[in-house]
C-alpha cells in the first residue's frame, strides 16, 4: 500500500515493464549470451594456496598445446601507482585492484588469479591453464579478525601502514585504516544513563547471491581498440577501471551493457574484463570468459564478515544519552570494506548526544571484498537495533515506542555530521506501530522482532537525453544498467512532463560511446539522479516545442502553454499543434528535436525502514521459520510502485538469508567448503511467506517528483528484526550470525 497518491496520471502507476517481452520470451541478451565469428574461449588459472609466494611461473608446456592463442600473466600488466579513486559504490585503489586481477609476488586468497589462457576451444584453454606450472612457497595465513589485528599476526603487505591512528605507526600491519566519529561528553552520558547495556555482535562474510555469473566478451581491433560486453552494474566504470589496470586510454575501449542477472553491488567491480581485454590483443581475436559458480564464490567479493561491541546507555523516561560502537570488517585480500558506511550507519536513527564510534577495516586471507546493497549498514543495524531492544525490554517500553522518543527528525544533526532535511523515519515508526501485524496475536514458541535502519542514498553524475521520434513517440536514454526497473520509472516521469503516454517511450541504455559519463547503477541513484536528467531534458524540449509553436504562428512565446502532449495557444487563436505534428516537422523550425542534461546532484535524500518479524523456533531441532514479515520504508514517491515494493521484498529477503543461513564456511586452512547453491543456502520463495509492505511517502523536496533512493534500505533491518523476533520467541539473545538450526538448538541448550 502507499500512504499518498494524488494529482499524477503516470507518476505513481504500474505500466507493464518495458522492457518485459524480451525478458519473458528470451530475448533479452545477458553477458554469456554474447559471442562473435572466429571467438577464443579464457580461462584463468587460480592459486589452490590461502598464502603463498610466486616463486616461478613456468608457461612452455601450456603455450605449446594445440589450440592456445595468448597466455598473460601478471607480469603483462603494468606496474600502477597507489592511486584511489571512485567507485564500486565507494573508493577504489587501483593498485590493489591491478593485483587483485592478476597476482603479483604473492597470492592472497585461495582463487586469487595467477595466469589467463585464451584457446580455440574451452577445453584446450582449461587443459592448458592446469599445464602451467607454478611453484609456490607457502605462507602463513591470517583468517578471523581477532588474528589478524594481533600485534604478532602475519602481515599480508609490507607496506600496508594503519591510516587515522593518533600518531604515525612505525611498522606494517594487517589495520587498514581506522575511522573515528566522537560528540558531546561521554562520561556525562553514562553519569546520566539510568540503564545500560553492552554486547558484542558477529556476523560471517555472505555472497550477493545474483544468479548470473561474471561473463564478458572482448574483440580488439587492428587498430589496437577494444569493445567489451558484459553485465555490470555501469558500464563506464568497466571502462575506466579496465582500460586503467590495463594501462590504456579510455578512448581505446568501447564498452557495451548486457542485460544483468542480478549484482547488488557485486558487479561494480572488474574481475575478467582486463583479462579478457589483454588476451584479445595478445591473440588478435575476440575473447570470451565466463565464470564458473565455483570461481564467482572462490574469488569474487562478498561482503564483510564483522565483529561489533555496542554499548548503549538510556533514562528511564527512554531517552538515549550515550553510545559507543567498536566495530570491525573484513576487507579481504586487499583495503577497502565498507567500514566507512557502517560507521555512518551504527547510530544514525537516533538523536544521541553523546557519542564515540571507532572503526576498523582490516586486511586477511580471504577474497577481496565487494559492496553488498548498503554496504556496511545491515551489519551495524543488527548489532545497535538488537542492543535498543534489550533497552526496550530494561526499561518496560514498547520497542517502537523507544525509537519514536529517539528518532532522528527534520532538522537533528546525524550523528556523523551533516543535519537531516526533510525525512521520514517517524512516520515509518507510526505506519509500523499502527499495522494490523504489529497486534497480531502470537503462539508457543512464536516471537515477534522489529528493526529500523538508515541509508543515506547517493546522486552522482549523470547524463540522459530525450529525443522526440518523427511520429511523435520519444526515446529515453541513459547509460545506467537497469537493475531494479529503472527503465519503467524514468519513462514514467518522460510522460509525466511530455504529457504522452508511457509506451510511446522507449527508455534505452546506452554504450558509452553514444551517450555522456554516468555513475553506476548502485547506492539507489538511478531513479534520482538520472531522473533528474530526464525531467531537466524534458522540460527543456517542452521550452523548444513551445517556442517553435510560437514560430509557425508568429506570435510571442509567452502566448503558448504546453498541455497533454501539445502546445496551444494561450488565447486561444490557434489549433493546437500535437507532438506529432511538432516533430513532423522539425526539420522547418530548426531541426531535431533531442534535448541532454547532465548533473551530479546533491540532496539524494536519507531513506529509513522499519520493520516487523515474526518466527516460529522448532524446540527440538532449532530450525527458525518466518512466519509474517512486514516492511515499511519512506521511498519519498513511489514512482512505479510495484519495483518500489519489489526493492523492500527483495532487501528484506536477503537480510532473512543473512539472518538466518547464509554464510561462507572456510576450512582451517582458509579454502572454502561451501562455493555453490547447494551448499550455500540462500532462501527461496518456497522458504518464505508473503513480504507485506508499506510504502510511507515523505516527498524529498530536493527531486521534481520527490524521489528518495529505495534499493539499499530494505537489507538493513531484517537481520535485527530476525535476532529480537527469536529471542521474543525462546528467551535467548543470539549474537552471532548466521542463527543456523545449529546454532539455535546449541542457545536453547544452554542452560
Amino acid at each position: 500500500m502507499t500512504t499518498t497518491r494524488t494529482g499524477y496520471k503516470w507518476v505513481g502507476t504500474r505500466p507493464v515493464r518495458h522492457d518485459g517481452l524480451d525478458k519473458v520470451t528470451g530475448r533479452a541478451r545477458f553477458g554469456a549470451d554474447y559471442a562473435t565469428a572466429g571467438m577464443l574461449h579464457g580461462v584463468v588459472l587460480r592459486s589452490p594456496h590461502v598464502h603463498a609466494r610466486i616463486l616461478s611461473i613456468d608457461l612452455t608446456e601450456a603455450a605449446a598445446m594445440p589450440g592456445v592463442k595468448a597466455i598473460i600473466t601478471g607480469a603483462d600488466l603494468p606496474d600502477i601507482p597507489d592511486e584511489t579513486g571512485t567507485g564500486s559504490e565507494g573508493g577504489i585503489n587501483f593498485r590493489d585492484l591491478s593485483r587483485n586481477i592478476l597476482a603479483r609476488d604473492k597470492v592472497l586468497y585461495e582463487g586469487h588469479p595467477v595466469a589467463a589462457v585464451a584457446a580455440v576451444t574451452l577445453r584446450a584453454a582449461q587443459r592448458a591453464a592446469e599445464a602451467i606450472e607454478v611453484d609456490y612457497e607457502i605462507l602463513p595465513a591470517v583468517l578471523s579478525l581477532e588474528e589478524a589485528m594481533e600485534d604478532d599476526a602475519p602481515v599480508l603487505h609490507d607496506d600496508l601502514f594503519t591510516l587515522g591512528l593518533d600518531s604515525p605507526p612505525d611498522r606494517p600491519s594487517n589495520i587498514s585504516r581506522r575511522r573515528v566519529i566522537a560528540r558531546g561528553d561521554l562520561d556525562a552520558g553514562w553519569e546520566e544513563a539510568d540503564v545500560v547495556v553492552e554486547r558484542e555482535y558477529t556476523t560471517k562474510a555472505v555472497h550477493q547471491g545474483y544468479i548470473e555469473p561474471h561473463a564478458v566478451v572482448a574483440e580488439t581491433g587492428e587498430d589496437g581498440r577494444s569493445t567489451l560486453w558484459c553485465s555490470s552494474q555501469g558500464h563506464f566504470a568497466m571502462r575506466t577501471y579496465t582500460t586503467k589496470v590495463l594501462g590504456w586510454e579510455p578512448g581505446d575501449m568501447k564498452v557495451i551493457p548486457a542485460e544483468i542477472g542480478g549484482g547488488f553491488g557485486g558487479k561494480t567491480t572488474i574481475y575478467l574484463e582486463p583479462l579478457a581485454a589483454l588476451l584479445s590483443r595478445r591473440a588478435g581475436r575476440a575473447v570470451k570468459m565466463v565464470m564458473t559458480r565455483s570461481e564467482v564464490f572462490r574469488a569474487t567479493g562478498p561482503t564483510s564478515g564483522s565483529v561489533m561491541r555496542i554499548k548503549m546507555g538510556a533514562r528511564r523516561d527512554g531517552k538515549l544519552v550515550a553510545a559507543t560502537a567498536w566495530m570491525a570488517y573484513e576487507a579481504g585480500a586487499f583495503p577497502g570494506s565498507p567500514i566507512g558506511p557502517g560507521v555512518m550507519t551504527v547510530l544514525a536513527c537516533y538523536d544521541i548526544p553523546n557519542v564515540l564510534i571507532e572503526g576498523y577495516d582490516v586486511v586477511l586471507n580471504k577474497p577481496k571484498v565487494a559492496a553488498y546493497r548498503a554496504p556496511g549498514a545491515p551489519m551495524a543495524a543488527f548489532a545497535a537495533e538488537s542492543v535498543v531492544d534489550e533497552l526496550a525490554e530494561e526499561l518496560g517500553i514498547d520497542p517502537i515506542e523507544l525509537r519514536l522518543r529517539n528518532a532522528v527528525t527534520e532538522g537533528v544533526r546525524a550523528v556523523y555530521g551533516p543535519k537531516y532535511r526533510k525525512i521520514g523515519f517517524v512516520e515509518t515508526l507510526e505506519e509500523a506501530r499502527d499495522h494490523p501485524h504489529y497486534s497480531a496475536p502470537l503462539g508457543p514458541w512464536q516471537g515477534r522482532g522489529v528493526a529500523s535502519g538508515y541509508w543515506f542514498n547517493f546522486g552522482g553524475e549523470t547524463t540522459a537525453t530525450v529525443s522526440i521520434n518523427e511520429d511523435g513517440t520519444a526515446v529515453v536514454m541513459s547509460g545506467c544498467p537497469d537493475i531494479g526497473g529503472t527503465r519503467a520509472a524514468l519513462a514514467q516521469m518522460a510522460a509525466e512532463e511530455l504529457g504522452i503516454d508511457v509506451h510511446r517511450i522507449e527508455p534505452v541504455v546506452a554504450d558509452t560511446h553514444s551517450i555522456g559519463y554516468n555513475d553506476m547503477t548502485g547506492g539507489s541513484r538511478v531513479a534520482f539522479a538520472v531522473g533528474i536528467a530526464v525531467v531537466d531534458a524534458s522540460r527543456q524540449l517542452i521550452e523548444d516545442m513551445c517556442s517553435r509553436a510560437a514560430l509557425i504562428w508568429d506570435v510571442p512565446r509567452e502566448e503558448v502553454e504546453w498541455v497533454d502532449g501539445r502546445a496551444q495557444s494561450v488565447t486561444g487563436a490557434s489549433a493546437p499543434l500535437t507532438l506529432e505534428e511538432l516533430a513532423s516537422g522539425a526539420g522547418a523550425t530548426g531541426g531535431p528535436l533531442s534535448a541532454t542534461v547532465t548533473v551530479n546532484p546533491r540532496g539524494a535524500g536519507a531513506g529509513f525502514s522499519t520493520q516487523i518479524c515474526d518466527v516460529e523456533v522448532d524446540p527440538d531441532t532449532g530450525l527458525v521459520t518466518v512466519l509474517r514479515y512486514t516492511v515499511v520504508q519512506d521511498a519519498g514517491r513511489a514512482i512505479h510502485p510495484d519495483y518500489v515494493e519489489g526493492q523492500m521484498q527483495g532487501g528484506a529477503v536477503q537480510g532473512i538469508g543473512w539472518a538466518l543461513n547464509e554464510e561462507y564456511i572456510f576450512d582451517r586452512n582458509g579454502v572454502m567448503e561451501n562455493p555453490g547453491f547447494l551448499d550455500y543456502r540462500m532462501p527461496v520463495a518456497s522458504d518464505l511467506p508473503m513480504i507485506d509492505t508499506v510504502i510511507v511517502e515523505v516527498p524529498n523536496p530536493d527531486h521534481p517528483y520527490g524521489v528518495r533512493g529505495v534499493g539499499e534500505t530494505g537489507i538493513i533491518p531484517p537481520m535485527a528484526a530476525v535476532a529480537n523476533a527469536v529471542y521474543a520467541a525462546t528467551g535467548k539473545r543470539m549474537q552471532d550470525l548466521p542463527m543456523s538450526p545449529v546454532r539455535v538448538l546449541e542457545a536453547l541448550s544452554g542452560d
